[in-house]
């Protein structure tokens, strides 16, 4: 999955201290292998160089009637 700039997500990470918080992604950085690797902004932090195996996208629904 391709995650862009401002999306919701959630890590799973087992070593970071954000493990199943939710973050917005707030920068992108190509490897040279061509994937991405991600910056998550969390309330508390940030968490740098994160692949896209390690993030779950939130699905917002609309909740407007």
């Amino acid at each position: 999955m391709v995650f862009k700039e401002g999306d919701k997500v959630i890590l799973h990470d087992v070593h970071s201290k954000y493990d199943g918080e939710m973050g917005i992604i707030n920068g992108i950085m190509e490897t040279m292998f061509g994937s991405s690797n991600y910056n998550i902004k969390f309330e508390e932090g940030q968490e740098n160089g994160i692949g896209e195996n390690s993030l779950e996208m939130v699905i917002e629904e609309d909740t407007e009637e």
